[in-house]
């Protein structure tokens, strides 16, 4: 099978990379995004998210004609889906973006196509994506039904990358193939083996599915072990971050690092896949979320108590005049992602409690999102050691690692990262 023409479903921090590295290799790629804005900066060669060296690469790919982007899908050899999987208000999977893309791919697809589901998914999502095409064209056969012979063939292969280092980790890490059939397998790693130099590890899809959840699952109960860690350490006047650097010198101890929480489109979300396919069984993960979700709440009850102290300090009950500076809103470092981003959580939450005035210094954006326009201002991070009286760092952007703030008297600082 040849692969002449690749389309991408979904243009976001995981799909536009892919489109793009698939260009390079001087392929047709087609990206199809629901968003027309999105499109339309794509097609003039322009990027809408925060990545390095992401521009070059589809500048170059669109204006040599292998990158176009467009709101409908169109024919093509294989359809790569890209589209967000969150969870709903009781951490169940939320399949509306999956079960959206594979509905509007349906109507294009030919016999000989190959489809693969890139979002994370919970186990026997890619399954119910080929059950949902099979619905809209009964005059093609799906693997669930005629096996190797189908003629559609079906595959999971999960992103692994991170945000910062997406273009080179999508060409050097390894990749998960998991097929519904051998064959499906098979013409996924032909077209993964055209930019992937990392090895392509065939297995089936439901453990395709089951390996990325279990990835990120394991980050976010090492993570919750030192944000515990983190609290107790708080009580009893130890430095976590000079405590784990100690225990890391163990060889065989490898403890990550505390924060305010736990972000993103992945690690806050993925586990909750696990625990809703097993709630009696994950125990484990489950108290994990817990732990990590708790995190911005401890966060904020020490900025309230920073507060507390320093209309003490100053004989006022006068919370309006109190400034409170929160450095970073994404959800890690050197991005612009604010995604399930704990320090924006924080940042909204001590708006809401009204504990003063809410500045914001994030230096990847160029204004706040408009739902908390008028909950928090962005200023410099100069402006914001000026004028706060309690300095909250949330993430540890490269800008202000190179900072060495000078407190002055009465500033309290709290640092969710260690670097201040």
């Amino acid at each position: 099978m040849t692969f002449k023409t690749v389309s991408v479903i979904g243009l976001g921090y995981i799909g536009l990379p892919t489109a793009a590295v698939l260009a390079s290799r001087k392929l047709q790629v087609v990206g199809v995004d629901v968003n027309p804005k999105t499109v339309d900066t794509i097609n003039q060669g322009k990027i809408h998210i925060v990545e390095p060296d992401l521009d070059m690469v589809v500048h170059a790919a669109v204006h040599e004609g292998y990158l176009r982007a467009t709101t409908s899908p169109e024919q093509a050899d294989a359809f790569l889906i890209a589209v967000p999987t969150p969870f709903t208000g009781d951490h169940q999977p939320d399949m509306s973006f999956i079960e959206a893309a594979s509905k509007s791919v349906a109507p294009v697809l030919k016999k000989g196509d190959l489809v693969i589901l890139e979002s994370t998914s919970p186990v026997g999502a890619t399954e119910q994506m080929a059950g949902w095409m099979a619905e809209l064209r009964p005059d093609l056969t799906f693997p669930m039904t005629h096996g190797a012979e189908s003629d559609i063939r079906v595959a999971h292969c999960p992103e692994r990358v991170l945000p910062g280092h997406v273009l080179r980790e999508l060409v050097q890490n390894d990749r998960v193939i998991g097929g519904m059939t051998e064959k499906c397998s098979a013409a996924c790693v032909r077209l993964y083996k055209l930019f992937v130099e990392g090895e392509c590890i065939v297995t089936d899809a439901r453990t395709a599915e089951m390996c990325k959840l279990t990835e990120n699952s394991f980050r976010d109960v090492n993570i919750a072990f030192a944000n515990e860690l983190s609290v107790i350490c708080d009580k009893q006047g130890i430095n976590v971050w000079e405590l784990i650097k100690l225990a890391n010198r163990h060889p065989r101890v490898n403890i990550l690092q505390p924060g305010p929480g736990v972000g993103g489109h992945c690690i806050a979300v993925d586990p909750w896949f696990i625990v809703s396919a097993a709630p009696e069984d994950a125990r484990l993960i489950r108290a994990a979320r817990g732990v990590n979700d708790y995190k911005p709440q401890w966060v904020i009850a020490k900025v309230e108590s920073a507060i507390e102290d320093h209309l003490r300090a100053n004989q006022t009950k006068n919370k309006s005049k109190v400034n409170v500076a929160c450095f970073g809103l994404a959800f890690k470092p050197n991005i612009d992602d604010l995604r399930e981003s704990p320090a924006l959580s924080i940042a909204a939450s001590l708006a809401e409690r009204a504990v003063g005035n809410i500045f914001v210094v994030e230096p990847n954006i160029s204004a706040v999102p408009p739902q908390f326009e008028n909950s928090f201002t962005l200023i410099t991070d100069k402006e914001a050691l000026e004028v706060a009286d309690v300095v909250l760092l949330l993430v540890d952007h490269r800008q202000f690692a190179e900072i060495k703030p000078q407190l002055r008297k009465n500033q309290v600082l709290i640092d969710c990262k260690g670097i201040w």
